[in-house]
């Protein structure tokens, strides 16, 4: 179990034994009134057994507090489907794992993206994306599917320019500075091309400057999909978080990153000032 999902069943086993605590009763009081051995109310507060639905069932009604049912199975649900092993889902490639987001990108109207490192996805040029992707293959040790991946990135961007979207995008200063390619030719095409996303009419893309004044600090980048789903990625999982209590925080942090940064003008300087940076550089001679 990653330490990830272990925590996840901690907070859960917390969020129980406040319940339990809240009607007064002892863990073996809880376990009597539903008929349990005593020692699974311990398993459980301490996350090393996960409860089913009907245990949260009963949990609840033996406590008078059963409005917190739908809440709480939302919540094992996603404890029990939140990490997917990369290893496991990209074990044929990479295309199964961008192709697979498509209906997801083509259902959802309004997109919310934080990224503190890199370009996103849908914004990416194909020989920055292509670099992207070579790495993910070879640092996971998989199927080289690079052409095909690709593609199915490629294919994704279709959303920018069809149907009634929004994307409201918050990049840190860094994500224009973190040397994608061999070659400057690399970045500077992909700054040439967040300049050029920029006249998109809905795309609101804002910068938050390296020295700036910030109302939050920097965080994993995450991407906030309508009010229904979140998706965080680590270099061993990708989470998805699918209740609402926890799409809330996400949506109060993507809030300050927003107050956060600079729009407008202000972000085209950020990006025209990395692109001059790179102008700079003496050129490879290698």
């Amino acid at each position: 179990m990653s330490t990830a999902t272990k925590r996840a069943r901690e907070a859960l086993g917390a969020r129980l034994r406040e319940i339990r605590q809240d009607a007064n009763l002892t863990g073996r009081a809880l376990a009597h009134r539903c008929g349990w051995h005593f020692t699974k109310v311990s398993k459980v507060e301490h996350g090393t057994q996960n409860p089913s639905e009907d245990d949260l069932r009963a949990w609840c009604h033996a406590c008078d507090s059963e409005d917190q049912v739908p809440d709480l199975i939302a919540t094992v649900r996603a404890i029990e489907s939140m990490y997917l092993e990369w290893r496991r889902a990209l074990c044929s490639g990479m295309k199964h794992g961008q192709k697979v987001l498509i209906p997801l990108y083509e259902r959802t109207r309004l997109f919310r993206v934080y990224e503190p490192g890199l370009v996103p996805g849908l914004f990416q040029t194909p020989e920055y994306a292509s670099t992207i992707i070579a790495h993910a293959i070879e640092f996971n040790q998989i199927p080289n599917d690079l052409e095909e991946a690709l593609a199915a990135r490629m294919e994704r961007q279709r959303v920018l320019h069809t149907g009634d979207r929004r994307f409201l995008v918050v990049l840190e200063e860094q994500a224009l500075r973190t040397r994608v390619g061999e070659t400057a030719g690399v970045m500077a095409g992909q700054l040439d091309r967040l300049l050029t996303a920029m006249s998109l009419h809905r795309l609101s893309l804002g910068i938050i400057p390296s020295m700036g004044l910030r109302h939050t600090w920097p965080s994993a980048g995450f991407w906030i999909f309508d009010q229904h789903t979140v998706h965080v990625e680590t270099p061993s999982a990708e989470l998805t978080i699918n209740q609402r209590s926890e799409i809330v925080v996400f949506e109060k942090k993507f809030a300050r990153h927003q107050q956060s940064a600079v729009y407008g003008q202000a972000a085209k300087d950020l990006i025209n000032k990395a692109l001059a940076d790179l102008s700079s550089e003496p050129p490879d001679l290698s």
